[in-house]
């Protein structure tokens, strides 16, 4: 239920996803007067619709390896069966959950929250979808992102990221468009599930932006495991409805049959119908809105945070924005975020986990490169029988020694990669890294026992 909502605050937030939720938390804890509104549910995609479920799913789908390599360590299993409808009716329990908890630490920080949409109407004034009116002496803008969504002949038979945690029953053939990490995410998610799988890329390889070797380790690995990968295509004509699933019609003239057509191709900045125009907000080149480096706009009591800003669109950095936008304004202490070598993960199977710069960043804005690369077969996978090699992955300064970059592919790498982060961050050296000692047996210990380059471009190359 909303709450009643004063006419006047001290901040508005027009959105309460996790930089919304954050930001309007510290801000109340300061002693402002605070309201958030939210036309969908509280928590954001992330929780919602986002990071949290998709993890759920990935946990889910992951199980049907541990069936497999169970063998090989002299457990016999019984042929396992796998329910959709019980994995999606569990995970909608623990969205809700999470969402009672969002709320209940609002209303216990004493900020109101009003379940409607909300839009700006000049530069202080919040019209509420009610009709309802409220004046801020500031205004946080925290919408998010949103799938983009193509439109063609067949597109209403399209689905997004959003509609794929709530389809009523797990489809046999799965096709989707897309090569960044929401795709290969749900690629994996469903073919670990046990449908058959086409990912229909645009790029030559997957996951664009990501270190190279990295991306062809990846996958390599995806198609180790059953998962097509048609790359350098594009489905931009029909996708037509047939007895019993889709046609779908890829630029090259190539057809393939899907139950199920899902678009993955990116999110654009949730600006649409927020009132920015009215209230003077300007955006940026990439189509978020323009803020300074403490999250102000071009309206200087007007704030954003978030994917609305097309920096870096992680639930982290959201978070960390909110929390330094309520810092700066109402705790004065001036807090501007550094978005320097934020690490991110692909939960893809097998995972990826990555910090710092790629190779191809590091060679552009270094004059002197080491590299640092292994490939090995994991050691659970010597008695499972398991096709599959890990990567571990260091890009040094051959000036200064200094690793400025740390990328991993395999299991665990999310977690291996959070804690090289700490080092990445502090400028450890690689003799830092050799000096620590190895923690045996792990897959980790890689990371301090590579002590060979691999390549050497540069200076260092002649030497």
């Amino acid at each position: 239920m909303s709450q009643t909502v004063p006419r006047e605050v001290d901040l508005f937030v027009i959105g309460a996803g996790s930089g919304g939720v954050r930001a309007a938390r510290i801000a109340a804890g300061y002693g402002a007067k605070v309201a958030v509104a939210e036309e969908y549910r509280v928590g954001g995609t992330c929780v919602i619709r986002g990071c949290v479920p998709k993890k759920l799913l990935v946990y889910a789908s992951r199980f049907a390896h541990e069936f497999e390599d169970a063998a090989g360590f002299g457990w016999t299993v019984p042929q396992p069966t796998f329910d959709w409808a019980t994995l999606i009716a569990n995970k909608d329990k623990e969205i809700d959950r999470l969402e009672r908890a969002y709320v209940t630490n609002l209303e216990k920080a004493g900020v109101v929250i009003a379940r409607t949409r909300a839009v700006l109407a000049d530069p202080h004034t919040v019209r509420l979808a009610s009709g309802e009116t409220v004046r801020a002496a500031r205004v946080l803008i925290a919408t998010g992102g949103a799938p983009a969504v193509a439109r063609f002949p067949g597109h209403e038979y399209v689905i997004s990221s959003n509609e794929a945690f709530h389809l009523p029953a797990l489809p046999p053939r799965v096709l989707i468009h897309g090569g960044g990490y929401i795709a290969l995410e749900f690629a994996g998610i469903f073919s670990g599930l046990g449908s058959a799988v086409t990912v229909v890329c645009r790029n030559v390889e997957i996951l664009r932006g990501f270190d190279e070797d990295v991306r062809k380790h990846l996958r390599a690995e995806m198609e180790r495991r059953g998962i097509t990968i048609v790359s350098d295509e594009t489905i931009p004509a029909v996708v037509e409805k047939e007895a019993g699933g889709y046609l779908v019609h890829l630029a090259s003239g190539k057809l393939i049959e899907a139950d199920c057509v899902m678009f993955a191709t990116g999110r654009h900045p949730n600006v649409t119908g927020v009132g920015l125009q009215a209230a003077g907000v300007k955006l940026a080149e990439t189509g978020g809105i323009a803020v300074d480096g403490y999250s102000r706009t071009s309206v200087p009591h007007i704030y954003a945070v978030g994917d609305v800003t097309n920096r870096i669109n992680l639930t982290p950095v959201a978070i960390r924005e909110g929390h330094a936008f309520a810092d700066t304004v109402f705790g004065k202490k001036p807090t501007a975020v550094d978005h320097a070598n934020v690490p991110s993960a692909v939960f893809s199977e097998p995972e990826v986990g990555v910090v710092g710069l790629t190779e191809t960043q590091a060679r552009e804005r270094h004059a002197r490169i080491d590299i640092y690369k292994a490939t090995f077969r994991p050691m659970k996978a010597t008695l499972s029988g398991r096709d599959t090699r890990m990567l571990m992955k260091l890009v040094v300064d051959g000036a200064s020694d200094c690793v400025l970059g740390c990328h991993i592919v395999g299991e665990g790498a999310a977690e291996m990669v959070q804690m090289a982060a700490i080092a990445v961050k502090m400028k450890a050296t690689k003799a830092d890294f050799d000096a620590t000692m190895a923690l045996h047996p792990t897959a980790a210990e890689e990371l301090v026992t590579m002590r060979t380059p691999t390549a050497r471009y540069g200076l260092a190359a002649a030497e």
